[in-house]
């Protein structure tokens, strides 16, 4: 599973995101901009659908975002060589030094969170929560 995730965006949801958002926004990024973002920093290439089902979002709405995205140069789309019809999104250079402070906040930030948990727990709980993600 990827670091960000559903599971995690759930999570975020659930437990202290408004003060988190603040900190996304402060940072010049909507709130799907970021989920898009730490979904892709680590430099993996996902589809379009894929990305859309990992942040929460519906295709057609992620699509108009990653055009807006990639004019502002943080992402790269290119067609999938294994299927034309199909689009590989990617997170540019610009894209990851713009999300990486806030990804390793969001590290501590969940860290944070789960700290009163026994590991066993927060497994559990993440197990839990990627079924209401609907993983």
């Amino acid at each position: 599973m990827l670091l960000f995730s559903g599971v995690f965006f759930t999570l975020g949801y659930v437990m202290g995101r408004k003060e988190f958002e603040g900190q996304v926004r402060a940072a010049g990024l909507s709130s799907i901009e970021w989920r898009v973002l730490a979904t892709m920093h680590d430099g993996g290439r996902l589809t379009v659908s894929q990305l859309a089902h990992e942040v929460l979002s519906k295709q057609p709405t992620v699509t108009k975002l990653l055009q807006r995205m990639s004019e502002q140069g943080w992402v790269a789309l290119q067609a999938d060589p294994a299927d034309q019809r199909r689009t590989l999104v990617a997170a540019t250079p610009a894209g990851r030094r713009l999300v990486r402070p806030l990804v390793t906040k969001a590290r501590a930030h969940e860290s944070a969170m789960l700290s009163t948990l026994a590991a066993s727990e927060q497994v559990a709980l993440k197990k839990l929560l990627g079924k209401i993600a609907g993983r």
